[in-house]
């Protein structure tokens, strides 16, 4: 499986830790500072892009000292440097699956343009290799179809989010089941939990974000 990570300049506060980062397999893409801050790990991406408009002139000009392609959009109108590392990530690298971080955290706008990435016309059918990852959260995305989940060994919650109208969602061998939920509002079933290391769900129509989360704040009881 060919994969690419993406770093995006968002709070790094939600970033899993650099032990984290420099073991996850696959090349890494730099978005705007997500690029300076993957410098800082020790990580050196394939690319670095964005109107770096979060980094400062000596951090762009090591990023041209270290990594081999810096592309700066400085009229950036069209799309987000998120959107803009996962056009990259996609037609230049054709991966099987895109781990985003740095996408989730502080602000709220900038939050729910990112999760709403796979819902645009562009990126919806790749929608199944897209993943946001911070230390407390893995989000995935699905359309119409009948899926097995595998447990995230740290992951206790469990939720489903369906974020156009949907039909036919059925959970049925999770700890809350769900039977022919059908819905013309996004509507998210949260604080669901696994029952063994793999569980099922099936969608008729519709995309559902799946989100495996594990509370820090409040631990695991």
């Amino acid at each position: 499986m060919k994969v690419i990570n993406l770093m995006v300049g968002g709070p790094v506060d939600m970033i899993p830790p650099q032990s984290a980062l420099v073991a996850q397999v696959g090349k890494w893409i730099g978005v705007d500072y997500g690029a300076t801050y993957l410098l800082k790990q020790g990580i050196v991406p394939v690319m670095a892009l964005g109107d770096f408009d979060s980094t400062s002139a000596t951090e762009l000009a090591t990023l041209k000292q270290k990594v081999a392609a810096v592309r700066v959009f400085e009229n950036k109108t069209e799309h987000t440097d998120t959107q803009l590392g996962v056009l990259a990530a996609l037609h230049e690298f054709q991966p099987d699956q895109i781990n985003i971080y740095g996408a989730t955290g502080g602000r709220l706008d900038q939050l729910l343009a990112n999760l709403f990435l796979p819902l645009q016309a562009a990126y919806r059918p790749y929608l199944r290799r897209l993943n946001f990852i911070d230390k407390e959260n893995h989000v995935s995305f699905y359309g119409p179809g009948n899926y097995a989940i595998q447990k995230r060994a740290e992951m206790r919650y469990l939720a489903f989010v369906n974020l156009v109208p949907c039909t036919g969602l059925n959970l049925p061998d999770e700890k809350y089941p769900l039977h022919d939920f059908d819905s013309q509002i996004p509507f998210c079933w949260s604080s669901n939990e696994f029952n063994g290391p793999v569980n099922h769900f099936s969608l008729k129509t519709g995309i559902v974000a799946v989100i495996q989360s594990v509370d820090q704040q409040h631990g695991n009881d």
